[in-house]
């Protein structure tokens, strides 16, 4: 992709300008599969593990995980404990999310991140219950702190035990955003009565199809096709829809009506700031559907 030098004044806000630009957002969700949500109510810098005040072994260690995704998360209004709570999640084609609560945070380093890695049990409590985690840290997107923290609010007033902000979700464009559990949705575009309406059909079993950027842990095109299938068809139940391939361009889905063969082709975008303090612009992909299969 071919960045270009652009101007950021300080009124400039990213999700502002994607949005007038009419940016989609089907296809941005994260790919990673494998995730770790720590808690730390201590201040979020730019690099918010690297840069956290947590003892120096924890931060080797969490900064390390190359195939683990790491986010530090606080409940809104910086209320913390006892202990440390800790998610882990494997997302992608099957999702299982495990937590604990750990009494010190060095109980992270007799982790089993390699199980972790690789999809397994990492050895915590298997856990079911819903988790909205909002992204909220203005130190790395003036968007995500703006849109993300009265989201947040509204959410844990409703669900004070599922909310959760988080540090880093990706998409900044597409503020507020925020990930579901145990769903792997990711959502975007979001303000404080969309976020609200949007959580309530996920935990009624629905997908709110206009807030979603895609299934965290699967393929970009993989989540196009999912969204793309889905509006078609009219089907908004969480399983309703179910990537079972990707070949290429091409991406095998399952529906109530049969399956289905969709197309996704690849091109480059408009350039745009992907971020509030990005002084460069970015020709994020572009996903277009070229086929689709039966069913009708």
């Amino acid at each position: 992709m071919t960045h270009v030098p652009g101007p950021v004044d300080e009124g400039f806000r990213c999700s502002q300008a994607s949005a007038r630009a009419g940016e989609p957002m089907a296809g941005t969700a994260p790919t990673g599969t494998a995730w770790l949500f720590v808690e730390y109510a201590g201040p979020w810098a730019r690099k918010a593990v690297a840069e956290s005040r947590q003892p120096e072994d924890v931060r080797t260690l969490l900064d390390g995980l190359d195939d683990v995704r790491v986010q530090l998360i606080r409940r809104h209004g910086g209320v913390s404990g006892p202990g440390v709570r800790v998610f882990a999640a494997e997302l992608g084609e099957a999702t299982r999310v495990w937590t604990t609560v750990l009494r010190d945070v060095r109980e992270l380093l007799d982790l089993d991140v390699a199980a972790l890695a690789a999809g397994a049990d990492p050895g915590l409590t298997p856990h079911d219950d819903l988790l909205w985690l909002v992204c909220t840290n203005g130190r790395r997107d003036l968007c995500c702190a703006e849109l993300g923290r009265p989201i947040a609010s509204a959410l844990a007033a409703r669900w004070p035990e599922a909310t959760w902000e988080t540090t880093h979700l990706g998409g900044h464009r597409f503020a507020g955003t925020l990930l579901a559990l145990p769903s792997g949705v990711a959502l975007g575009r979001l303000d404080v009565e969309s976020a609200v309406a949007a959580c309530t059909d996920l935990a009624a079993g629905l997908l709110p199809v206009d807030r979603a950027r895609g299934r965290v842990g699967l393929a970009p095109a993989a989540q196009v096709a999912e969204l793309h299938v889905r509006r078609e068809l009219g089907l908004r139940d969480l399983g309703a829809v179910v990537v079972t391939s990707v070949d290429g361009e091409h991406v095998a889905l399952t529906t109530p009506r049969g399956p289905v063969v969709v197309r996704v082709e690849v091109s480059p975008g408009v350039p745009g700031h992907q971020s509030c303090a990005d002084p460069t612009t970015t020709a994020a992909p572009r996903y277009t559907i070229r086929a689709r299969q039966p069913p009708q």
